[in-house]
């Protein structure tokens, strides 16, 4: 029988197969099952699957997944499938009100934390375990993570390290009136940060001397720095004091400075945000700062880290 694209829906013999799957102890949607083998027999008569699923008005992907089942089990063995499918209790969704307050709440208490750090949290401070999807779910809901303009790009290869204090990244952030230096051991995930008024190679040298003493053990087979003026001068005449090679990273290719660029952001979100500082707010800022640095050594969670702060991991000095 030819295929009808505008008329009604051809007498099919689909009652065979049904009554080998379907007694009348089980409550299932006799519709759902005559259109599986509705589609299923439109199908062996060639009619595309775009037409098949306006005719039974069923989304394409379900038709292409029903017909999938049944060339892989058979009809009768793919009904009696989806029989069982449907007999069960359906499981109770952990997405409850209590759960989204609750991955709401970590998630502000925790300096505004990602969906696996927030999955850490609710398993290691109230042992529930649910996953990144469900949270991310949640989380979309209240919250706009991400621009829809802003897309995912490729990066070129970034440093290596296998053992700590083998590469340490520096870099600066600028908060006006006030800079802050950074520096990140890239293997143990280990950083120091020191604000200061001025953007020197002399302040560059305060605090290469500063953190390399009290958070990177004095010495580093590699420092890497950009080629800004404050790792210039008097920073690179002492670099190698701390270090057996001192490298400038190419200009705009962040992807070689990847680490320290990715804790810079961490460090904005997290700690200090995206306002202007005047000197003057150095002492509290630096409190501020400071508390940070033995949360995040202490309690946050790093994906580098198999989900384990870096204290964790290393012995880090508190401050």
């Amino acid at each position: 029988m030819g295929w009808q694209p505008h008329g009604t829906l051809p007498n099919l013999s689909y009652k065979k197969a049904v009554s080998g799957t379907v007694n009348s102890g089980i409550d299932m949607d006799m519709q759902q099952i005559t259109k599986i083998v509705t589609a299923w027999e439109l199908f062996n008569q060639d009619i595309p699957q775009t037409h098949i699923a306006r005719l039974l008005d069923i989304h394409r992907d379900t038709i292409r997944l029903w017909l999938g089942g049944v060339r892989q089990l058979g009809l009768e063995l793919f009904l009696e499938k989806y029989q069982s499918a449907k007999k069960g209790p359906r499981v109770k969704s952990k997405k409850t009100k209590g759960i989204k307050n609750l991955i709401c709440e970590i998630r502000e208490k925790e300096r505004y934390c990602c969906g696996q750090k927030i999955k850490y949290f609710l398993e290691q401070d109230y042992g529930i375990k649910v996953g990144t999807t469900l949270i991310y779910e949640v989380l979309n809901e209240r919250y706009q993570l991400r621009s829809k303009w802003k897309k995912n790009k490729l990066r070129g290869p970034v440093s290596i390290a296998h053992h700590a204090r083998e590469v340490i990244q520096m870099d600066t952030v600028d908060f006006g009136d006030i800079f802050a230096f950074t520096g990140i051991d890239i293997f143990s995930k280990e950083t120091d940060v020191l604000l200061r008024p001025s953007l020197t190679s002399h302040d560059g040298l305060v605090f290469l001397e500063t953190a390399m003493e009290r958070r990177f053990g004095g010495y580093s087979d590699l420092i890497q720095a950009d080629g800004g003026p404050e790792f210039k001068d008097e920073f690179k005449n002492n670099v190698l004091r701390f270090a057996k090679r001192y490298r400038v990273a190419r200009p705009y290719r962040k992807n070689e400075q990847s680490y320290i660029e990715s804790f810079n952001r961490s460090f904005r979100k997290e700690c200090l945000g995206w306002a202007k500082y005047k000197p003057v707010q150095l002492p509290e800022l630096t409190q501020e700062v400071n508390n940070y640095l033995n949360w995040y050594h202490q309690r946050r969670p790093h994906l580098g880290l198999n989900m384990k702060p870096p204290l964790q991991i290393n012995q880090v000095p508190d401050f």
